[in-house]
């Protein structure tokens, strides 16, 4: 059963750093593009970044460019999702999914999701 797993979430104070994982298992991932989206009480899903199948090539949203960084270890079926300078506007659920496609921020484009782990910024 193809399955991914996000943890690391967490309360951190405002400025400081996180850094979430995503574990995946069932299936290859390694041909899958990566992304990291995130759903705040109250609003859409929103996404965050995504990763290349092979590592070399990234795109976040503007909301987080410069703070945040994606990172993959396909040896480890592991992506994280680093998130630094952290501001209360980033509290959220954060999910990692997984595409066939790359460069692509809308949900519908996704095929696997993970349960999401909260994250929460104290002001």
């Amino acid at each position: 059963q193809e399955q991914l797993v996000e943890s690391g979430g967490g309360l951190v104070q405002a400025g400081g750093s996180l850094r979430l994982s995503c574990a995946a298992s069932g299936r290859s991932f390694n041909s899958y593009n990566i992304a990291w989206f995130r759903q705040a009480p109250g609003k859409e899903r929103e996404f965050v970044g995504v990763i290349g199948w092979l590592g070399s090539r990234t795109r976040m949203a503007d909301s987080v460019e410069g703070r945040f960084t994606i990172s993959r270890d396909n040896a480890k079926n592991t992506i994280h999702l680093q998130m630094n300078s952290l501001k209360a506007e980033d509290t959220a659920v954060y999910y990692c999914a997984a595409t066939k496609l790359f460069n692509v921020a809308s949900t519908t484009h996704y095929t696997y999701w993970g349960q999401g782990t909260q994250v929460t910024v104290s002001s």
